[in-house]
């Protein structure tokens, strides 16, 4: 009546399920979805001519100078302060990797502090015509940032300290247009 084979079987399933052996639960768990995207505010940020360093270690480095600007949205309303500017590092391939630092004076006198990194690339004669100053498409170019605010905890602004966000840029001769987008 009692199999010792079955019996080692049995035994043994504990170990086999752990292992992912024989089990149905083997299979790789699906995907999560992407998270949405919610749109926050818009940047537009007023700056100088570029100020070129010329080759360093290989990389073309720049500053442009940030003057001002305006915050306008649903999760943010205020004004950039002027102070503030964009560090560039333009690479032989072409991609523009950039950082900017500045200040948001929001609505309610709060003040945050912007940390912007990201990147531009486009075809050469596209990126040659944001250099001379044209107005371009931006659907023909790749301007991204993922920004950073730094703001009290305790503020009305303190969940900027708690989301990821990204934002789609475009440049044009005298200003960054930023839209932000908060992570769900």
């Amino acid at each position: 009546m009692h199999d010792p084979e079955r019996r080692e079987v049995i035994k043994a399933m504990p170990i086999m399920a752990m292992a992912g052996l024989g089990t149905a639960s083997s299979a790789a768990p699906a995907a999560q979805t992407a998270p949405a995207l919610e749109f926050a505010f818009r940047l537009q940020v007023l700056i100088a001519p570029p100020q070129d360093m010329g080759l360093v270690d290989g990389i073309r480095r720049r500053m442009i100078p940030i003057t001002g600007g305006t915050v306008e949205g649903p999760r943010l309303v205020g004004r950039v302060l002027p102070g503030g500017g964009d560090w560039q590092g333009i690479g032989p391939d072409g991609i523009a990797r950039i950082e900017a630092r500045y200040t948001i004076e929001a609505a309610d006198g709060s003040l945050i502090g912007v940390t912007n990194p990201g990147m531009r690339h486009g075809p050469p004669q596209v990126i040659a015509d944001i250099a001379a100053g044209k107005d371009v498409d931006p659907a023909l170019y790749y301007f991204r940032t993922t920004p950073r605010f730094d703001v009290a905890a305790d503020s009305r602004h303190g969940w900027m300290a708690r989301t990821i966000f990204l934002c789609s840029a475009a440049r044009y001769r005298d200003h960054v247009r930023l839209d932000v987008f908060s992570v769900a």
